[in-house]
């Protein structure tokens, strides 16, 4: 019988945390299980499986990093935009770095279409109407940033930037800067 008080939702949230304090990789039904002190088997009744597990969490991280990026950029629009955006998304993956790599989780077609994964391209493409870019401009501009952001915070989240100067506040101010110069010199095809 499963333990009163469980719920696939406070399940999902307890393994988000789980993420963020041992890493995504690490996740597991039977960790959860521990986590909770119940057996595993307990936990199949809201769980299909650990794949299951970490497929809710990914939704749930993608939807709470777009939800911290539209109440970010409300009310912005260019460079101020821009860097709400950028902000929003170093600052998720510092303070919830399991999250942040579940949000990278591979999800199936039918699955991503339906996550908020796709508000966070109409977000970006938001932005982006703010620089004059149209299509197919408008989707490298994405890729571009999405590339930037994530390697940025992926390589200091692994201590890459912490063993010189200048701060890695500075640097990220500025390649956020050039990034908003770069979109609005866009280069003509």
């Amino acid at each position: 019988m499963v333990r009163a008080g469980l719920t696939t939702e406070r399940l999902v949230r307890a393994g988000a945390e789980l993420a963020d304090e041992v890493g995504f990789d690490q996740v597991t039904v039977s960790a959860l299980a521990r986590r909770f002190d119940v057996k595993t088997a307990s936990l199949y009744s809201h769980l299909k499986s650990s794949q299951d597990l970490k497929t809710r969490i990914a939704l749930l991280a993608l939807a709470e990093l777009a939800d911290r990026a539209a109440e970010a950029l409300a009310g912005r629009a260019g460079k101020d935009a821009l860097v709400a955006f950028a902000d929003v998304y170093r600052d998720y993956a510092l303070a919830h770095p399991g999250r942040y790599t579940a949000a990278r989780y591979p999800l199936d077609h039918e699955t991503a279409a339906a996550s908020a994964g796709v508000r966070h391209a109409q977000l970006m493409r938001a932005i982006l109407r703010g620089y004059d870019l149209t299509e197919p401009d408008q989707t490298h501009a994405v890729r571009l940033l999405g590339s930037v952001f994530h390697g940025y915070v992926s390589l200091e989240a692994a201590g890459g930037f912490s063993h010189s100067a200048p701060d890695s506040q500075e640097s990220w101010t500025r390649i956020v800067e050039a990034l908003d110069s770069l979109l609005r010199t866009w280069p003509a095809r």
